[in-house]
């Protein structure tokens, strides 16, 4: 990493030239890693959470910017706590002594090479669990090439394949064809997909194990959008195959009122049915739905700074 990566900020496909070291870019970040809560996290796919819960690290700030992102509070709003290079691996060995299966890096791509070099140095230090990135996948395939052989699995979002979809919720028209490509890379990266089945992994999450190396594609349904859902996870499966999971989710929740109506509802249990038997009908096999029951704000964490500072 050196300074040059925050003068004039390329790291993502906002290309806003920014110098982060004298403030923030389009990501509300500046130069130094920012985080609001290092702590065991449960409601991941259950491959990846298990019982005993998935070391999650949320990160402030974020390059897209979701018109109706439910982690605002550090997205947009600031909320987090500036730590040293140095403090982000402690948490890494902190959070597996807690118990944790796996760390969970959050919307991290602002970060990406302090965060890359934190996992390096974590693993000069004996860390071996593996390590998720989880993100928007509004990512430039450069930019992830700097994880190469440090993350072992993908949670990208796939939002939606339609640009003017992407353009309203995300001032982003350009989010799909970025989408396939970092998607492309991260199938690349992470290589052949493969699952712990030991005793214990089977005790975590007895149906699979737990995931030790892959790519989990994660589509958010947002109401009104079936046919878009629909051609999301055609193209990753047409793509891709069984290569990787998707992960069909019904848990959009309006934070707020929106100037676009079609927002301010939650998914209907109609259109969500409708989604997963396509891809049902498809052949997809590697998929996780979700029950309504996910739905709601009880199932956002609190940004407290826990687990953050010494």
């Amino acid at each position: 990493m050196t300074k040059d990566d925050f003068t004039n900020c390329r790291l993502c496909p906002r290309n806003c030239g920014i110098d982060r070291t004298q403030g923030e870019g389009f990501c509300k970040s500046g130069s130094e890693i920012k985080a609001a809560r290092a702590a065991l996290h449960f409601y991941e796919e259950p491959f990846l959470s298990g019982g005993s819960g998935s070391g999650a690290v949320f990160f402030s700030g974020c390059s897209l910017q979701c018109i109706y992102c439910q982690n605002k509070q550090i997205s947009r709003e600031g909320t987090g706590i500036i730590i040293s290079e140095e403090r982000l691996p402690e948490i890494f060995f902190e959070l597996k002594e807690k118990g944790a299966l796996n760390i969970n890096l959050v919307t991290g791509t602002h970060f990406t090479p302090i965060i890359a070099k934190a996992i390096e140095r974590a693993k000069e230090e004996g860390f071996d669990l593996p390590v998720i990135w989880n993100s928007s996948g509004y990512e430039y395939a450069e930019t992830l090439k700097m994880l190469e052989g440090l993350v072992d699995i993908y949670l990208p979002d796939f939002k939606t394949i339609d640009s003017r979809i992407a353009q309203r919720y995300y001032k982003a028209a350009d989010y799909p064809e970025r989408a396939k490509e970092a998607l492309a890379q991260m199938v690349k990266a992470a290589g052949e997909m493969t699952f712990d089945t030991s005793e214990m992994a089977l005790k975590e999450f007895e149906e699979e194990g737990l995931m030790k190396n892959g790519v989990c594609v994660r589509h958010l349904v947002t109401p009104g959008n079936v046919e878009d859902s629909k051609a999301v996870i055609q193209y990753l499966y047409e793509t891709y195959g069984d290569n990787i999971w998707i992960s069909v989710m019904s848990q959009y929740t309006p934070m707020e009122t929106y100037d676009l109506p079609e927002l301010n509802q939650t998914v209907s249990e109609e259109e969500y049915e409708e989604i997963v038997d396509f891809a049902i009908n498809l052949g997809v096999t590697n998929c996780m739905i979700q029950e309504g029951s996910a739905v709601g704000e009880s199932f956002i964490p609190e940004f407290n700074g826990e687990g953050i500072e010494k």
